[in-house]
């Protein structure tokens, strides 16, 4: 089945991380809200599982974690102080804190990617305007998010690897800071979510974990339409 939504990566992001693969999963009828008593055992089972998975090692020294550290820095972002979402989640998931709850939907995707460590990002697809595009950016793409309370428009650097749709920036430094015109709400009912991952992690584990966040949102979403699509 073909993707509804239409998905590109950029032959200069190709040639940038050859080792890149992304699996999407397309889901209308999706019933979002609060963080549930439910979806909050995920997440502690989540951090659980990162912690066997890590056996002792700090996040970032994960083979997979390193493999994102070197392709951030490849396009002048510095990975220690911008890590990837799966990274900076972890290093949460780790703490006394532990991982924030937002809503459902989120907590859901959040579980996946700690669980498995892959980047995992959750757009809503009634709020995407056109194609979505992962290409380099020039600099003067427009990127609205929220500083103080207040809306502002930033500005990616040039070069850096941008999700991006026809009215802007959606997710800047690659999966590092999604923006709030597309995040999942508790409203949502469409949504595409995109596990990300590099060399040396195997397709295969991808897959997986791809089948781990359908299976998720059919139990937590009963008779919501969801697609699984073959790694790209």
């Amino acid at each position: 089945m073909t993707l509804t939504l239409t998905l590109t990566v950029s032959d200069e992001v190709r040639a940038l991380a050859p080792g890149f693969t992304h699996v999407a999963i397309e889901a209308t009828g999706l019933v979002n809200g609060p963080s549930t008593d439910a979806s909050s055992a995920l997440l502690d089972d989540a951090a659980r599982r990162l912690a066997v998975r890590l056996d002792g090692r700090a996040p970032h020294e994960d083979p997979h974690m390193v493999a994102w550290r070197e392709v951030y820095t490849a396009f002048g972002s510095k990975p220690s102080r911008t890590r990837n979402s799966a990274e900076a989640l972890a290093k949460r998931a780790l703490s006394e804190g532990g991982l924030p709850r937002i809503n459902v939907l989120v907590d859901l995707y959040n579980a996946v990617s700690v669980a498995h460590l892959i980047p995992v990002g959750g757009e809503d697809t009634d709020r995407i305007q056109g194609a979505m595009t992962l290409q380099r950016a020039a600099g003067d793409e427009e990127f609205v998010t929220v500083a103080g309370g207040e809306e502002v428009v930033e500005h990616p650097d040039a070069g850096e690897v941008v999700w991006r749709d026809a009215a802007g920036v959606t997710c800047r430094r690659w999966n590092w800071r999604q923006g709030p015109r597309t995040r999942l709400t508790e409203e949502t009912t469409a949504a595409v979510f995109l596990l990300e991952s590099l060399a040396p992690m195997p397709v295969a584990d991808v897959e997986a974990a791809g089948a781990e966040l359908a299976e998720l949102l059919e139990k937590f979403s009963p008779g919501a339409r969801i697609t699984v699509h073959a790694p790209a």
